[in-house]
């Protein structure tokens, strides 16, 4: 499913236009950018959670000319899918 399919999919289950749709879908991934960039986690009951992971520093090698370097730290978006999400899959 891609986005356009989704907002289709949120206009039809909440019987409202397509822009709504499109502007609270847009609305509510903005809300998870912003929360995850301020360094917080949002918990969506049912659904699960989207947090910011880190990844330490390590020594990587570069594959063409075998030389060592150094990858520094970073911070990643994650999720974690919660029960409801799980047992909808399974």
């Amino acid at each position: 499913m891609n986005k356009t399919e989704l907002i289709d999919q949120i206009a039809t289950s909440a019987d409202i236009s397509k822009a709504a749709a499109g502007r609270a879908l847009d609305a509510a991934v903005e809300a998870i950018k912003g929360a995850l960039k301020a360094g917080d986690s949002v918990n969506l009951i049912g659904f699960g959670t989207f947090y910011v992971g880190e990844r330490a520093a390590r020594t990587g090698r570069n594959p063409r000319t075998g030389k060592t370097l150094e990858i520094k730290a970073a911070k990643s978006p994650k999720f974690r899918a919660g029960k409801g999400l799980k047992d909808a899959v399974n």
